[in-house]
């Protein structure tokens, strides 16, 4: 048997961050799929509020083939609710779920789960998410 000591470092103390980064993007492909649960969350919530049908194909990351499509739903159940209230699941998604289909504009939806997904996937991002979860790494950079 034997033992082997290792230099371990948060990600505030790691000498080279980018190595950190670079591991994660790397190994780490689904940062942002809690993301696009939220929003699944929120699109099912909205129908079972205002009725009518919905259809989606959404993506964490911009595709050609994503869509967000309502229809025969109550507009006047619609209009009463308040975005900032967050009053269909209580997640940030909310806002943005029911802002784009009161303005008839689900681009928006789409757009602002891309850009958190940008957002966590940047070198800000990451190092939030280490900090927060306390992550410890090798001199490598990988999470150990």
């Amino acid at each position: 048997m034997r033992t082997i000591e290792i230099k371990v470092y948060t990600i505030e103390e790691h000498p080279n961050k980018e190595l950190c980064f670079e591991w994660i993007r790397n190994n780490w492909h689904d940062l942002s799929s809690h993301l696009v649960e939220e929003v699944v969350a929120s699109l099912q919530s909205l129908q079972q509020r205002i009725g009518g049908d919905l259809d989606w194909a959404i993506s964490a990351v911009p595709d050609r083939g994503e869509y967000i499509k309502f229809t025969n739903y109550d507009k006047e159940a619609l209009n009463e609710l308040d975005s900032s209230e967050c009053p269909l699941t209580g997640s940030w998604s909310d806002c943005s779920v029911i802002e784009g289909v009161q303005e008839g504009n689900p681009e928006k939806v789409l757009r602002s789960l891309h850009d958190d997904t940008e957002y966590q996937y940047s070198d800000e991002g990451l190092q939030e998410m280490c900090e927060a979860n306390e992550y410890e790494f090798n001199e490598l950079g990988e999470v150990i």
